[in-house]
């Protein structure tokens, strides 16, 4: 035992190194594809605006210089840009050459093709205004990375409550637990019920673990809505800001007075009442600060040249309107019961010097350990969500992968003490055939199907999983045709468009079965999931040709495994593009994303893929045997 105090502290130093090396790999690849990387890919990769026209520019607020922009062509590509982002500006010149405005901006809020950007007061705004062939790009986020080392380095030094909690989840210490008879719901399954206990009981940490479907959200709101019966205000963060409007709109409808820290993802009425900018905004001492801050800009504008009283009246205004944002800001803090915001933004400058009793962290499995130590500095009990069998953290150095950055703070607790974890075991999306696979292999075949859904299906003596194996088709060399898969540039992966083709077919015969009449009374509904970017955007494309999808466009969509992280439809169709002669499978191997595709289902599961490659690994040689023998 001698040894153990050192270790949280060296396994916290050991985290750093390979969040460094993280950073130099994210780095040195933004770099080179900034430099090397045509204007189009990085369009095509949803990385870059181009060409893009220039709205109006205005102070928000906040008192933030605001400039809006609209992308002028190719709204069907997903893009990458969200609140918080850095950005940068560039123009194109005669030559085709990208020449970069030298001022980092960050993204305010996207809805469709407009999005909102604050740039620094600077004056710089107007060359951007004034230049032709203007475009605007994802930035390095280097922010996100100081706001991580900030944390682990403070981590690393804690004394008291943090250092406590540090020592704690890397060692096998007892956690410490309140005992009181267990609370009832009459809404929640048994084991819901317990997950919600077992976080009320808990002084340190507890873990709900919530594998598809099982209804994860719902427990963690509950558990929400109950500790604040017990403490004044709670912060929920998550890594997107998907997650966190998410569970914020599901704590609005239960009554809960949430404070958004930074800007919802999706743009609408209902998440934007709750952001701190419109409270703000809608405080009934805004109009007089907005009018100080208007004095002061005027002043500065029209200074007079030998003006001596210029700097008592500046600071007059200064200390008045400081005076007013602190009182505006200590009532919308003092009102909320939930201040919610994702993990690097919980170091927004509005909570330094916050302190909370409990914070919640959703999508806990998808967040790299550095980042959950962000808000973890700011309270002193931590309760964590998600499912460390569905998609990981995003790690691009494969050295730093190797050596563990992908293991988050959720994993490591649940196997030093298993003790704090609830599983949830009772699912209420899939139709049981489409559940068990998954509940066997990931989940030591703990979770059931609630009745109501476990012979759910859409036609009668339906078989609810078909595997359509493409090695079946022989087609002739010379007809030009392969369900080989072909490789499209570094960053795009794979592509195989016969099998897309088959996708769509398998589709369509599917959807015929069914009748128009019952899709579109039912609003049934589809997704087609590939893992591959190429093989999402040339199914796009095929689906925009297709006359026979016109009635059914609102019902389809076609997306990556990420980019249906937490949703569910009635149908769904998986593209699995590998097909080579060498049993290759590339990310296919990490099975996480494959239990997320496969979850999606609610009652029709259709996977497409070359049995002969995807067979030679153990888990989808499994899953093959599991569909054939339905």
């Amino acid at each position: 035992m001698g040894n153990l105090q050192y270790s949280p502290i060296q396994a916290l130093q050991q985290q750093r190194l390979l969040l460094q090396l993280e950073y130099q790999t994210e780095k040195d690849a933004f770099r080179k594809q900034t430099e090397e990387m045509g204007l189009q890919r990085k369009v095509k990769r949803g990385d870059a605006w181009y060409p893009l026209k220039m709205g109006k520019s205005y102070y928000n607020s906040l008192n933030q210089l605001s400039v809006e922009v609209y992308r002028l062509e190719d709204e069907e590509i997903e893009h990458n840009f969200e609140f918080g982002k850095p950005v940068a500006f560039f123009h194109v010149d005669d030559k085709e050459v990208i020449h970069y405005f030298n001022f980092t901006a960050t993204v305010s809020y996207v809805d469709g093709d407009r999005m909102v950007v604050v740039v620094p007061d600077n004056g710089k705004l107007i060359d951007v205004q004034g230049a032709e062939r203007v475009g605007i790009q994802l930035f390095f986020d280097e922010t996100s990375y100081k706001t991580m080392f900030d944390a682990l380095d403070r981590v690393i030094k804690a004394k008291g409550r943090l250092g406590y909690l540090r020592d704690l989840f890397y060692s096998q210490l007892k956690t410490e637990t309140f005992s009181f008879a267990p609370l009832h719901f009459p809404y929640l399954n048994r084991t819901q019920e317990d997950a919600v206990n077992k976080v009320l009981r808990a002084k340190d940490v507890a873990i709900v673990h919530g594998p598809p479907g099982t209804g994860k959200t719902t427990t963690l709101v509950e558990a929400i809505y109950e500790t604040l019966r017990r403490e004044n205000q709670v912060m929920v963060c998550a890594q997107s800001n998907m997650a966190v409007d998410w569970i914020s709109e599901k704590l609005v409808d239960r009554g809960v007075n949430v404070l958004r820290i930074g800007n919802p993802s999706r743009v609408n009425d209902k998440m934007l009442s709750f952001t701190y900018e419109r409270r703000f905004e809608a405080h009934p001492d805004y109009e007089l600060l907005w009018a100080i801050r208007k004095a002061i800009r005027e002043m500065r504008t029209h200074r007079k040249r030998g003006d001596e009283k210029y700097h008592q009246k500046m600071e007059r205004l200064k200390e008045r309107a400081t005076e007013l944002e602190i009182r505006i800001n200590a009532q919308l803090f003092g009102e909320a019961r939930v201040i919610a915001c994702t993990l690097v933004g919980s170091a927004n400058r509005l909570l330094e010097g916050q302190k909370f009793g409990t914070l919640f962290i959703d999508e806990a499995a998808q967040a790299l350990e550095a980042a959950c130590w962000i808000p973890i500095c700011k309270v002193s009990r931590v309760v964590f969500a998600g499912d460390h069998c569905q998609l990981p953290p995003t790690v691009k150095s494969l050295a730093a992968l190797k050596a563990g950055l992908g293991k988050t703070l959720m994993e490591r607790i649940a196997e030093n003490k298993p003790e704090v974890l609830s599983l949830l075991k009772i699912q209420y999306r899939m139709n049981e055939e489409i559940m068990r696979f998954s509940s066997d292999w990931f989940y030591g075949n703990q979770v059931e199907s609630a009745p109501e859904v476990k012979y759910r299906s859409i036609l009668d003596l339906d078989i609810p999983i078909t595997w359509i194996d493409t090695s079946q088709f022989g087609i002739p060399e010379e007809s030009g045709v392969s369900f080989k898969e072909q490789f499209v540039g570094e960053n795009y992966g794979r592509i195989n468009k016969a099998e897309a083709e088959l996708t769509l077919l398998a589709l369509e015969n599917y959807l015929r079965k069914i009748g128009k009449g019952r899709i579109l009374e039912e609003r049934l509904d589809v997704g087609i999931i590939s893992p591959y970017r190429a093989q999402v955007q040339y199914l796009r494309r095929l689906l925009k040709k297709k006359e026979w999808v016109r009635p059914y466009r609102q019902l389809v969509s076609v997306n990556t495994v990420d980019g249906f992280q937490g949703q569910e439809r009635d149908i769904v169709l998986i593209s699995l593009v590998r097909a080579n002669d060498e049993g290759q499978i590339g990310f296919l191997r990490d099975l996480r994303r494959m239990n997320v595709a496969m979850t999606r289902a609610r009652m029709k599961l259709i996977i497409l893929g070359d049995a002969s490659t995807m067979t030679r690994h153990p888990f989808y040689k499994k899953l093959y045997e599991y569909i054939e023998a339905l």
